[in-house]
Formats: C-alpha cells, structure tokens, sequence
C-alpha cells in the first residue's frame, strides 16, 4: 500500500519539472493503492492528468480524480495538511473543464465550469483561490466566445 510520503514525493518530483520521472512515479502509486483509498488516489490522478501529452489522456484522468474525489473526507486528507476536503473541488472542475473545451466537449467544459465556480467559498481569500478564480474566469471568457 502507498503511503501519502511516495504520493508527494511523486507529486514533487513531477512538479520540479522531470515530467517523465514524476509520471513514472505517479504510476507507480497509482497501481499501489486499492481502489478504496479514494484519496490518495484522486490525488494521484489529478498531478497524471497534467503530465499527459494528449488532451483526451488529461480528461480520462481529471474524470478520474473528480470519480475518486466523491469519497474523499476532510480526514481523509487530514495527514498531508489539507483541511478541507471541499477546496480541491475548484481545481479539479477546472482542469476537467479546461480539458473537455479543448477536446470540443462544450457542454461538458460548462458543466465543470460551473461546478467550480460553486465550489469557491470553501477556499480561504489568498492566492491560491485568486489563482483559481482566474483560470475559472479565463475558461468562462472561452466558453463564452464559443457560443
């Protein structure tokens, strides 16, 4: 079984710029864990969706993290300094939208947008939610200019 030290020793890794390594070790964990450890396990899925060199991988993955995410609780993430389990909703309906606009699947990136955006106020006001405020913003304005 993974424990969440290899997890963010792979997130790092991939996170530091060594996109082949880190995918390798973000696989790794994937085939680690059980299908119960829905934490480690969105987390996983969420960092290899941004290693993918193609757009229909990125959203099978991010798909994949928001499946696992709905059996997520705030103790689940507990151990890593994650208080609420709530805030990865912004960014994971983000990265889906973003996907499925990119992949054509309008209807989808909408749904994802706004879901995001519902899920803001369990962020605290610092720069991580203005940072996900934007990216919801810019998927908005491309959406929009689709339509």
């Amino acid at each position: 079984m993974t424990e969440w030290s290899a997890v963010l020793g792979a997130v790092e890794l991939a996170l530091s710029g060594h996109r082949e390594l880190g995918e390798k070790a973000l696989r790794e964990c994937w085939s680690d864990t059980t299908s119960s450890d829905h934490s480690k396990r969105c987390v996983i899925a969420h960092y290899l969706a941004d290693l993918q060199l193609n757009v229909a991988a990125e959203v099978e993955w991010d798909e994949r993290a928001l499946a696992e995410f709905a059996h997520v609780s705030d103790a689940d993430l507990a151990p890593i300094g994650v208080p609420s389990a709530k805030g990865f909703a912004p960014s994971l309906h983000l990265n889906a939208g973003d996907g499925c606009l990119r992949m054509g699947r309008v209807a989808g990136a909408w749904t994802h947008l706004e879901a995001g955006e519902l899920t803001l106020q369990v962020l605290k006001r610092n720069g991580y939610l203005q940072f996900i405020e934007q990216g919801l913003h810019r998927l908005r304005q491309r959406l929009e200019e689709r339509t």
